[in-house]
């Protein structure tokens, strides 16, 4: 074994037993435990190949058979707790400097630090909540209360100064350039083209409606539906009697329904 125990067992395992021992029977090993575990202590035997599980079964087993022998059964008790122990130390990684045991002095000293500081922190709160509290034993005074400014205007004018203002802003107002924005408008003639380009592929009747031109073809500049509705219909009016298409609508106020002519000569 590669691990070094060097702390000493709490007992010296005898190896000449004059009462009844424990005998095991492990994967690797079979004899007295006491035997066992004197040479786990001189490093003659591997206890990481040795079941911890079955060797507490067998202990258990010798416990039941022992009866009211409590003194042998807690002597083999601390055998198989040692052989325990030593195996874990084997099985663990080594610890780092960083994880070693902080020395009992120190751990005493760091404690009594911390206890200093506790009994600090509640003579502090104590000292505290012994004075005088604020709006409990002591209050604060009244502040005066200011002096209060109502303003209200007063407006002396007669009739004269009264329409001489009016007619100033009536100038102003009247001397203003005003230059309103101009509508967004469906050309007549890009309706009309747009007529005469699909007018070729209708050949049954349809609704001017839905010849009429999208928003994404008219794009973000797009004029109202009513702009592009006007337009349209007077296209169509322009190509229908110039004889390049035929315009129908059953009564008043139903759609009106357009297709290509047949027979029609461009020029």
């Amino acid at each position: 074994m590669s691990e070094e125990f060097e702390e000493d067992l709490p007992f010296e395992a005898a190896e000449d037993a004059d009462h009844e021992a424990l005998f095991v029977d492990l994967d690797g090993y079979e004899g007295p435990l006491h035997l066992l575990l004197a040479l786990a202590r001189k490093k003659k035997i591997d206890l990481t190949k040795l079941s911890i599980l079955e060797l507490a079964e067998q202990y258990l087993a010798f416990v039941r058979a022992a009866g009211k022998r409590l003194d042998l059964a807690a002597e083999y008790l601390v055998m198989a707790s040692w052989l325990a122990y030593l195996k874990s130390r084997l099985l663990l990684p080594k610890p780092t400097k960083d994880d070693e045991e902080i020395a009992p002095e120190q751990m005493a000293a760091a404690l009594a630090f911390r206890l200093r500081r506790l009994d600090a922190m509640r003579a502090a709160g104590s000292a505290v909540f012994a004075g005088k509290l604020f709006k409990r034993d002591i209050f604060p005074r009244g502040m005066p209360e200011g002096v209060r400014t109502l303003r209200a205007s007063k407006y002396e004018a007669s009739l004269y100064d009264l329409l001489s203002a009016y007619s100033k802003r009536r100038q102003a107002s009247v001397r203003a350039n005003y230059r309103p924005e101009l509508p967004k408008v469906y050309a007549l003639d890009a309706a009309r083209t747009r007529l005469e380009r699909i007018l070729p592929e209708i050949k049954h009747w349809k609704t001017l409606d839905s010849l009429l031109p999208t928003d994404m073809e008219l794009g973000q500049n797009a004029p109202p539906r009513r702009s592009v509705l006007a337009s349209s219909t007077l296209a169509a009016l322009e190509v229908t009697k110039e004889g390049h298409a035929e315009l129908r609508q059953a009564k008043a106020y139903d759609p009106i329904e357009v297709r290509g002519k047949e027979d029609r000569s461009r020029t």
